[in-house]
């Protein structure tokens, strides 16, 4: 077994082995990401999780911050400074997010081959935890509010050896 795990933050411990059990369950992905959002409902840290520099972000990009990995899993901080976004894209795992600060706006797509269409949109506060699985997962997420934004996000992969959590990047247009 694979596993990195950075130093140590305030509730990272509990939330790696209550994730490690759920994982161990064998569920199919959609309910491992709902178990862990129920996990994440009741478990998610604070701010703390990260250090002050941390927390500041970077002004051209949202960045991320890898606090856990191994095999089955990775916990991942995303800051989000105001009005910073990904492209569209989907998810090589299962997902599940929690928001500590700011306000996560997230728009959904569905592919129809040669266009994506909107099927959806969700404003994530503070405080909110969500899951999903592929496939259709293909969404576009901004940070709205006027402070920075911080989010935990749980994947059913390793991230820190396959870079990133994003399978595609969608450049369809959108009608």
């Amino acid at each position: 077994m694979n596993m990195v795990a950075t130093t140590m933050r305030p509730g990272l411990d509990v939330l790696v082995s209550g994730i490690s059990e759920i994982v161990g369950r064998g569920l199919v992905a959609r309910e491992t990401a709902f178990a862990v959002a129920d996990l994440l409902r009741d478990r998610l840290p604070g701010l703390d999780v990260l250090t002050p520099e941390e927390r500041l972000g970077t002004p051209d990009r949202y960045t991320s911050h890898l606090l856990h990995a191994q095999d089955e899993f990775s916990i991942v901080a995303v800051v989000w400074r105001p009005d910073q976004y990904t492209v569209i894209h989907d998810h090589v795992s299962w997902c599940t997010f929690g928001i500590l600060s700011g306000i996560e706006h997230e728009t959904l797509y569905r592919d129809m081959g040669d266009h994506l269409v909107e099927i959806g949109r969700a404003d994530n506060r503070p405080g909110e935890v969500s899951g999903f699985a592929p496939p259709g997962d293909i969404h576009m997420v901004r940070n709205t509010s006027d402070e920075v934004g911080v989010s935990l996000h749980v994947y059913g992969a390793d991230v820190g050896k396959l870079g990133s959590s994003v399978r595609r990047v969608y450049e369809l247009p959108v009608r």
